[in-house]
């Protein structure tokens, strides 16, 4: 059997580099998207090509039916899942904090601490009766908590 991981934000950047990385190790990769359907395929294209199943799955992490929907085709397509990394994230347009509306930290809080919250409890429902060892989820956090700018978001 052959272990599966789910990547959000796999599009591009970092979520790419790991989705092909995994394949590389053998691992089957869900390939999460929210906009960039071709830069989606693209990354599924590369997991192909190191022999291993690719599923892209668009979906908004912020949006808790999304999410739900997302792990069902995860479990219809690969039968488990071994590792969820949410990596999903916005940092947004930059902005000094008087210029910065309570609809724009409501979205950054959706998808990046919501987001990341609905995802680990979809794959914890996944991953507890897979096995003894169960699954691992990795949290990717943004350079920004360590080293903030000005005119960025908290």
């Amino acid at each position: 059997m052959h272990r599966s991981l789910l990547i959000t934000g796999a599009s591009r950047g970092i979520g790419a580099a790991a989705a092909v990385l995994a394949a590389q190790r053998g691992w089957d990769v869900a390939i999460n998207y929210t906009r960039d359907a071709a830069a989606a395929e693209s990354v599924a294209a590369r997991v192909c090509a190191c022999g291993r199943r690719a599923l892209v799955i668009q979906a908004d992490v912020s949006d808790e039916a999304a999410v739900l929907a997302m792990f069902a085709a995860v479990d219809r397509e690969f039968g488990r899942l071994d590792g969820l990394v949410n990596n999903a994230g916005v940092v947004d347009q930059p902005a000094r904090v008087d210029e910065m509306s309570l609809q724009r930290l409501t979205r950054m809080f959706a998808i990046n601490l919501t987001g990341s919250f609905l995802c680990a409890q979809g794959a914890f429902r996944l991953m507890k009766g897979q096995s003894p060892q169960g699954g691992r989820i990795i949290n990717n956090g943004s350079i920004s908590a360590h080293a903030p700018r000005p005119n960025s978001a908290p």
